[in-house]
């Protein structure tokens, strides 16, 4: 089972959740051989909650995925901590809009909540924790407390960051520093933008339909890290094509994408 841990439903957090662009979004994964993947969009995106509204109109949902053509797509989202950083929360539909509902009251830059209080929220839930680009420049995790970063599930092998840092170097970094947490590495394409789909993958030795199996998987270590040879390209030409939407759209690329684009 080849499943995307880290991905995103709309081209930005500013734009609309837009029906047609998720289908081309849906389309595209099942072209690049993936049988599943995990909905992280961002949690304070604009209408976070309409975007399940209209995937419920969109897709049966059977208690733990939608069946989006055969497509299984696991519900969550990416939160911002206070101390600068990203988690990926990913469990049950309800789970996540009732972790979301908490986080109301911290949305905006001033005022996101500490990462102990967001791990205590999810595990009070059953939701999977996932250290999101742990190494990235602009939203490290590395700095925080390891008591604290040990509380966590796993690590994110995030396409963005080998292509920016080069996957050796970027595989120096996160692997020893998982490794004396005791914490797995999993692999996230981060795409907002269908080319990336593909970039990296988990390939998974069984077939997994809840979250709960899909944590115990990676926890056992069933499971390899699948880095595509065209990833360069993939997530290239993915920041290439975000950024000419956006501009289309009136909206500024971030700091991220503008360094990005100019990566060799």
């Amino acid at each position: 089972m080849k499943i995307d841990l880290h991905t995103h439903g709309k081209l930005s957090k500013k734009s609309a959740f837009s029906e047609d662009y998720f289908r081309e979004m849906v389309k595209e994964a099942l072209a690049n051989g993936l049988q599943a993947l995990a909905l992280t969009e961002h949690f304070n995106t604009s209408n976070f909650f309409g975007m399940y509204e209209t995937l419920d109109r969109m897709y049966p949902y059977n208690g733990h995925y939608y069946e989006a053509g055969g497509l299984r797509i696991f519900p969550g989202m990416e939160v911002d901590i206070a101390e600068t950083g990203h988690i990926l929360l990913i469990g049950l539909k309800e789970d996540i809009l009732e972790a979301r509902y908490a986080l109301e009251g911290n949305t905006g830059e001033d005022s996101f909540i500490p990462f102990r209080q967001l791990l205590e929220l999810a595990d009070a839930r059953g939701l999977w924790k996932i250290g999101a680009h742990p190494f990235r420049t602009s939203t490290p995790l590395h700095h925080l407390d390891p008591s604290l970063l040990s509380r966590l599930d796993a690590f994110d092998f995030n396409a963005k960051d080998i292509y920016m840092q080069g996957e050796q170097p970027y595989r120096a970094l996160i692997e020893p520093f998982a490794a004396r947490l005791g914490i797995p590495v999993i692999a996230g394409s981060d795409s907002h933008q269908c080319l990336q789909y593909g970039s990296v993958v988990n390939r998974l030795e069984q077939d997994c339909s809840t979250v709960k199996e899909l944590k115990a998987a990676i926890q056992q270590g069933r499971y390899t890290i699948e880095v595509s040879p065209c990833l360069t390209t993939k997530v290239k030409g993915s920041v290439m094509m975000k950024k000419l939407l956006k501009q289309m759209a009136g909206e500024a690329p971030s700091r991220d994408e503008a360094a990005a684009e100019y990566t060799a």
